[in-house]
Parts: C-alpha cells; structure tokens; sequence
C-alpha cells in the first residue's frame, strides 16, 4: 500500500487549528506533494465536520493529478456539535452509516476514492458482519481501495479482520507511548502484514517536563550533536527505525518542520543508541 514515509495531518488545517484560506491550503498541499509528503490523513470530525470540503476545493484549485497524492479519511465518531445535532457523543458503524459516511468524504474530498478508509475507533456495539458488508461495497465500487481501523487493540483487529481485510491500524506510537510495542499492536502488524500509522508521534515530550522527559531530552541532546539533527528529528527516525515499517503521521503546518520531519528516513539508528532512548523513556534497563 504506497504511501509517504511521513504523512501528512490535516486536523490542524481548518477551524481547530490554523483556519487556512483556500490560497494557503493550496500553497501547503503543493509544498507538501514537492517535498515527498503525498500522503494526506484526515477524519470527517476535523473542524467539526468541515476540513475536508476546505481540503476538497484547495485540491482541485492545486491541479494536481489525483494519482500523485493519497487520501486517508476516519470514520464513525458522531461529535456534538454545530453540523451534527446528537445528543451525545457516540460511534456509528452501520453498513448505511459508513457507506453514507465514505461518499461524503469523497464529496468533500473532491475525489472519486479513497485510498484508505479507517474506522476511527472502536465501539462497544461494532457488528463485524456489517462493516465486512459495508466495506466490500464500497471496495467492490471502487471508492476505497484501503480498509483499515485506528486505536484498535489486537483483539479489536482479530474481530474485524475476521471477515474483512484489515491493512491499517492508525494508533498513538512515540517514545513516550510505545505500549503497542508490549501489548502485541505491533507484533500483530508484522504477523499480518498490516500498515502501522502513528500519530501524535513526538509524544508528551515537548509537552510536559516531566521526570521521564527529562531523561529523554538528555540523551537526546547528546544524540543530536552526532547525528547532526534536531531532536525531534530523532525521535521520528526511533519510530522508523522499527521493524514494523510505522508512518508517523505529523500535524505541524509550519514548512521547516515538515522538510525537517523527512530528514528522519535518512537516519539509521544505531542499535545501541536506538536502546538508550528506550531505557530514558522507560527509566530502566531494558528487561
């Protein structure tokens, strides 16, 4: 399943971020697609439903040809918001629902597919049966060509998976959350053969000072100045360096980030070092 090594978040784009104009949005997605980031991730929830019409229309503007960019959407969350008057926050995953919900993705999208469809996560009423159903039509109609699933745990896939062909599992990944690494997430991925996408891939490092971060940032330092990058750069070539072949998704809008973002895939991590900022993040010996 071809997509960019770094991939593109598009949640900060709209009205929960950046508030971009159709010029900027166009300008971003031809910066993006000229530095090798072809790989755009939304959700129809984004900017409480509307990011992806804004996404849509810059597209077409950009003239860029369909087949030199990839379009991940997430489904099935039901926000309470200004568009969608629910009484509460919920998951919908009806075979009507998600086929409603992947043609409205390709109307705002302005496309005519998907080059992968997630659930965006799990519900405690999903009916394996009917998403199996759903996603063959929608499959079989050619409007995803990629099924997948994000925040599920492995015996969330298993359920799934059952019946239809899971290729992606978006999940939290970083140094700083790498529990997919110990509850079987990542072990199922490579047995599978299927896609692992990270987001929120720096973790809470830069977020929070907290004991653990501080042991990061201290071997980081140290990594920085013999690799010759910057730290978060490291902490993207980590994600990659696994052997699950994980895509850390970004959500920086600034355009030095995203060029130093791709420095990551030139980075081989020696193995040692590789463990050192493991055992900061975990503040032992690794067992």
């Amino acid at each position: 399943m071809p997509t960019s090594e770094i991939i593109i978040g598009c949640m900060s784009w709209g009205k929960w971020g950046k508030q971009f104009s159709t010029k900027q949005q166009v300008d971003m997605i031809q910066f993006c697609v000229d530095n090798g980031n072809s790989t755009f991730d939304h959700a129809d929830i984004y900017g409480d439903y509307s990011t992806e019409a804004e996404f849509g229309k810059a597209l077409v503007e950009s003239g860029i040809p369909r087949k030199e960019i990839q379009l991940v959407s997430k489904c099935g969350i039901q926000l309470v918001g200004e568009t969608r008057k629910n009484k509460v926050k919920h998951y919908n995953y009806s075979k009507e629902y998600l086929i409603w919900s992947a043609e409205n993705s390709l109307k705002n999208l302005k496309t005519d597919y998907l080059d992968t469809f997630l659930l965006h996560r799990p519900s405690p009423l999903i009916q394996p049966d009917e998403i199996a159903e759903a996603i063959s039509e929608l499959k079989q109609s050619g409007k995803i060509i990629n099924f997948g699933v994000s925040n599920f745990t492995p015996s969330q896939v298993d359920l799934i998976s059952d019946k239809i062909a899971v290729s992606v599992n978006q999940i939290e990944f970083s140094l700083t959350q790498h529990v997919a690494m110990l509850n079987g997430s990542l072990d199922q991925m490579i047995q599978k053969g299927i896609r692992p996408m990270s987001w929120r891939p720096l973790g809470n490092i830069f977020r929070n000072e907290t004991p653990q971060s501080l042991r990061i940032k201290e071997v980081l330092k140290e990594l920085s100045e013999k690799y010759t990058v910057s730290e978060d750069v490291l902490l993207l070539a980590w994600i990659l360096k696994h052997p699950a072949k994980i895509s850390p998704v970004i959500g920086t809008t600034n355009k030095e980030r995203i060029l130093n973002a791709n420095k990551a895939i030139e980075i081989n991590f020696e193995l040692e070092d590789w463990f050192l900022l493991l055992e900061a993040s975990q503040g032992k010996e690794t067992p």
